[in-house]
């Protein structure tokens, strides 16, 4: 029997065993495509040169000029130092040093602080859609009294939840008075835009708080946000390429903005087995090639 050629198959048929082919490599390139511009961000380790600048939105943009949160100061210490995502606007970093403070003075154990951003800002490989101009950052409400841990205990410290498993309300043997002490001293202070929290979280505040309620306006019901709250800042003066979020009501949140997370489905796990998200991409402006590719 000869050999059969190509040419020897009618072209429709050619075509059909072609065209799923060839799918599937372009598939496959654009994934990785896709994984690799999320790594270029992570895998640069060093701020770009020039002045502080936030170019785009949270969650599409990046960071020029960007300064270290130090590792630790008094109130507080970073965790998951591993992943070199405490870099951020001066802004941010006077404000968590800031914080710190009070809630030293409260008398109270310091501070876990978590991811601000990438040392360019930019998409991170896993972990956040935003944190990508500078001007987020993650709060943990774990404490640990006492002495601080060495940095290499602080990659995978106890991280509890105020939030009880079953997510049917707060776990009242861990939340106590401390955070929402906490929650207040930063909710009033300067610069910030919005705090996001578990519902939860934010119901419990509703249903306590006497007096000056104005601070609950600040605190924005999210998914998860159960371990750690999150802070958004202010685009600052000064930086005209920092697109500000929309701003939300002035009142204290707990009415239908509120009542409206309790009627949303809750988010399910993926099945066992199942393939790993595609991880966040999203635009950037323009200029943020030029911030990554700096030298």
């Amino acid at each position: 029997m000869g050999k059969v050629l190509a040419s020897d198959y009618p072209a429709n048929k050619m075509m059909r065993l072609l065209v799923p082919l060839l799918a599937g490599f372009l598939s496959m390139a654009v994934q990785m495509a896709t994984q690799a511009a999320a790594q270029d961000w992570a895998t640069v380790t060093t701020p770009s040169p020039g002045p502080t600048q936030s170019i785009g939105f949270y969650t599409a943009g990046c960071l020029q000029g960007a300064v270290a949160l130090p590792l630790e100061g008094p109130g507080y210490e970073a965790i998951r130092i591993s992943r070199n995502r405490y870099w951020g606007q001066p802004v941010i970093v006077d404000f968590i040093t800031t914080l710190a403070e009070k809630i030293r003075a409260a008398g109270q154990p310091h501070l876990y602080i978590g991811d601000i951003g990438q040392p360019r800002g930019g998409p991170a490989p896993s972990g956040h859609a935003s944190h990508q101009v500078g001007l987020d950052a993650d709060i943990w409400f774990e404490r640990q009294p006492g002495a601080r841990r060495a940095p290499t205990d602080r990659e995978n410290p106890r991280l509890r939840s105020l939030v009880r498993g079953d997510d049917s309300g707060i776990d009242d043997t861990v939340f106590s008075q401390q955070h929402v002490t906490l929650l207040r001293t930063a909710a009033e202070m300067p610069h910030l835009d919005r705090m996001f929290v578990n519902k939860w979280i934010k119901e419990r505040l509703c249903h306590t708080t006497t007096g000056n309620r104005a601070w609950l306006r600040k605190l924005v019901p999210w998914y998860g946000h159960d371990e750690h709250f999150h802070i958004r800042l202010y685009c600052p003066p000064g930086n005209p390429q920092c697109q500000p979020q929309a701003s939300y009501p002035d009142d204290d949140g707990c009415g239908e903005a509120l009542d409206a997370w309790f009627r949303k489905a809750p988010i399910t796990p993926p099945p066992p087995g199942a393939p790993p998200p595609k991880p966040y991409r999203p635009k950037l402006p323009a200029a943020c090639q030029t911030v990554l590719q700096a030298r």
